[in-house]
């Protein structure tokens, strides 16, 4: 069964001002990315805390046009948004590290830096303000665990947690978000290039069909079987050895 989206954009904006309130906060501090799901998300919370949403643009070595994205989504929508440019923080923290800047292309260790400095800077917006961190990562991301631990699943919230991508699409042209930040290649812009896709080794509309009706291929079910096995740690709790294991007997 379909989604009704004008239903689901109401339920989703009651279920973020109840979590907020919940929580005793104010309102909810929001990444943009230029991305699709980062501009759902942040258009739900503006709909939903009006002025209380902060919109935080944190380019870091990355495509200009996701930058250029995120400032015209944000002017388009009203959401009250600032820049901060990372690159220069990066920089510091490999000098620190590793004793000079060098910046290897699609080295992992360093991409995922991007994201975790990205959780810094929204936490501390949110502990300023009394805001929560409301997350963009959607099922099909969370089901390959295809986000950063400690980075972009950081997270207090995740509204967009029981869509999968190509639902996301569908709400994002119900909420009337331009159509090139639609229709842009998804990225979680680790690096120049880099695109979800070529790195799951799967397409979204494979992936978003399995998740929701279980059937697909046995190469897309395999490889699915195989990044939720890899990435299973990324959502559960974090291990500790049983008590009774440390007792005398």
């Amino acid at each position: 069964m379909g989604l009704d989206y004008r239903q689901a954009e109401n339920t989703l904006i009651q279920w973020l001002q109840q979590q907020v309130k919940d929580a005793g906060a104010k309102g909810a501090v929001v990444g943009l990315s230029g991305g699709i799901d980062s501009s759902v998300t942040s258009v739900l919370c503006k709909k939903a805390f009006t002025d209380n949403v902060l919109g935080v643009i944190m380019p870091c070595y990355s495509n200009e046009q996701d930058a250029e994205d995120a400032e015209m989504l944000a002017r388009n929508f009203d959401i009250k948004y600032i820049v901060k440019d990372l690159g220069p923080v990066l920089d510091q923290f490999l000098l620190t590290l590793k004793g000079d800047q060098e910046k290897t292309e699609g080295d992992l260790a360093i991409a995922n830096m991007k994201p975790r400095l990205r959780m810094i800077t929204l936490y501390y917006y949110a502990a300023r303000d009394n805001y929560l961190v409301v997350g963009t990562d959607n099922w099909s991301e969370l089901e390959t665990g295809y986000f950063t631990k400690y980075g972009d699943g950081g997270i207090d919230l995740a509204p967009l947690g029981r869509l999968v991508k190509t639902e996301v699409r569908e709400l994002a042209q119900h909420l009337n978000i331009p159509e090139e930040i639609i229709e842009k290649k998804p990225s979680a812009g680790l690096w120049q290039g880099q695109t979800d896709e070529n790195e799951m080794g799967i397409t979204y509309q494979e992936l978003d069909e399995y998740i929701l009706t279980g059937e697909a291929r046995k190469e897309v079910e395999d490889r699915v079987g195989e990044l939720n096995r890899k990435s299973a740690h990324k959502l559960q709790p974090i291990p500790i050895p049983a008590r009774e294991q440390l007792e005398n007997k």
